[in-house]
């Protein structure tokens, strides 16, 4: 009997190619990453290329001398792995060792243990990120303050988050809309701003990598539920403009909830996976123990994809 081996999702008949599509990924977080240099200096730089080296690095590692298999880092999978994983995690200089744990983990455990890329169940940089929060909270919750353009001094002071603050009954004094919108608060590298986060998803819908169905969801949804807490009690509960523009939702609904391999494959599961992202992420941060709740609702997520997608079957084009 001969059986025949299928790769890894995804699996479409185009010019495109894994590669081409991470590395526009890649091209997608500069944005992301320059604001954040700027606003946290060399210090974002640094957590930044320690990340990737080390994603790069243990894939490299796994598959030579494990798997025992072709070396497939020039895919630029790694690369995506280690600057999301970066991006969730403070600018500070005490995380450059906790980050190559975090890149061990998401490469090894959530990636390279279920197969390679294509296999994997959940996405990785989350599946890092949870487990430094996890086994490192006082390091993963130490926000740097974001400084002037360009700052040079390694040692950043460390303030509140805006999620932070309210968790504790207020926003930081002075936060206003604009602030949020282009990055001048305190919290992950990656996520404080909004415009350099939109930019490059507009960047991926341009060149059709991802989707409308799953951001608009996510965020949709986060904003409405959100907006009627706040309209019952807003003494109690965030304003939606902030709630969506702080901590991680615009990130996590960008790059993160997109990620093909860990997401339903209908238009219509994309929906309800966005939906439901949404609607954890808001339930944790106002009633969890966490003020952040994206990475546990996107992983929470993953875990019923296959369900979303026996419910939600795309069309079919042939019998």
């Amino acid at each position: 009997m001969n059986l025949l081996n299928i790769s890894g999702s995804p699996h479409v008949h185009s010019d495109e190619s894994t590669k081409k599509i991470m590395w526009r990924v890649n091209m997608a977080l500069v944005p992301a990453l320059l604001v954040a240099i700027a606003y946290f200096g060399i210090n974002a730089l640094l957590v930044s290329l320690i990340s990737v080296a080390s994603c790069v690095l243990f894939q490299w590692l796994i598959e030579k001398y494990i798997m025992k298999v072709p070396t497939t880092i020039c895919d630029g999978s790694a690369v995506v792995t280690g600057l999301l994983l970066a991006f969730n995690v403070p600018a500070t200089v005490d995380m450059m060792w906790i980050v190559i744990i975090g890149a061990l983990v998401a490469i090894g455990v959530a990636k390279m243990a279920f197969g390679g890329l294509g296999k994997n169940p959940f996405n990785p940089a989350i599946v890092g990120r949870i487990f430094l929060l996890i086994s490192f909270p006082v390091q993963m919750t130490t926000w740097p303050q974001v400084g002037g353009l360009f700052p040079m001094d390694f040692d950043v002071a460390t303030g509140a988050t805006p999620l932070g603050a309210f968790k504790e009954g207020a926003l930081p004094e002075g936060v206003t809309f604009m602030d949020a919108f282009l990055g001048h608060i305190g919290g992950s590298l990656g996520e404080v701003s909004a415009i350099a986060i939109l930019i490059g998803a507009c960047y991926l819908l341009w060149k059709k990598i991802i989707s409308w169905h799953i951001p608009v969801a996510f965020i949709g949804t986060a904003f409405i539920f959100s907006g009627i807490l706040w309209l019952v009690d807003p003494a109690s509960y965030m304003d939606p403009l902030m709630t969506i523009l702080t901590g991680g939702i615009m990130l996590g609904a960008c790059f993160m909830a997109t990620d093909m391999v860990t997401t339903p494959m209908a238009k219509s599961g994309q929906l309800l996976f966005g939906f439901g992202c949404g609607l954890l992420t808001i339930i944790i941060r106002n009633w969890g123990a966490y003020p952040e709740g994206v990475s546990f609702a996107i992983l929470l997520m993953n875990c019923v994809t296959p369900l979303i997608n026996r419910w939600c079957k795309p069309q079919r084009f042939a019998c």
